[in-house]
């Protein structure tokens, strides 16, 4: 009797996220890449070093918010500037997507248009046309993301920086726990 042939197993969001992220040697095989390869790929920038990683937030925190396109390559632009985890910050940057853009830019420009005190935009239907009544959106909505920007940013780094004390605290305390405890063997 033959074995019936065991049916695949279909793989994980994490084990196909891990197979479509390009490897470092295809990054640096790339025409384009190849100019600053030994920048891109220096390897202080892929580890998960606490400061590395809360520079990354902080990064992708600030270009997720301050530009509407190509934030992934601003974010690893400055990474590499500022020495921080290049994945981390290109991740960050997909709090703002196509599916929650409108949510950020609504909540900007209210907290916009509660700083400059402006009055509710105008009317479509006032004959102002569309121009207008964008425009009447454009300096609430851009104060409100400029400053959802920087001050995400640096909640984003210091929020990192306490995760990760708290961390080896924790770390720290459980095993000055299980020195202490009393051995019970027989």
């Amino acid at each position: 009797m033959k074995a019936r042939p065991q049916p695949k197993k279909k793989a994980g969001w994490l084990e196909r996220l891990k197979a479509s992220v390009p490897t470092r040697e295809t990054l640096a095989a790339h025409p384009w890449l190849k100019p600053v390869a030994h920048r891109v790929l220096d390897p202080q920038l892929w580890r998960l070093q606490h400061e590395a990683v809360a520079r990354g937030v902080a990064i992708g925190i600030f270009w997720a918010f301050a530009l509407p396109f190509a934030q992934i390559v601003a974010a690893a632009a400055h990474s590499i500037w500022w020495r921080a985890n290049i994945p981390v910050a290109a991740g960050i940057t997909f709090i703002t997507n196509p599916f929650t853009v409108g949510f950020w830019l609504w909540l900007a420009y209210q907290a916009g248009s509660l700083l400059l005190d402006t009055p509710p935009p105008v009317r479509i239907s006032e004959g102002t046309g569309i121009v207008a009544w964008l425009a009447s959106f454009g300096g609430p909505a851009i104060l409100g993301m400029g400053m959802f920007a920087v001050l995400g940013s640096v909640t984003g780094y210091l929020l990192v920086k306490l995760a990760w004390r708290l961390r080896i605290w924790f770390k720290r305390r459980h095993k000055r726990r299980h020195r202490q405890a009393p051995d019970t063997g027989q």
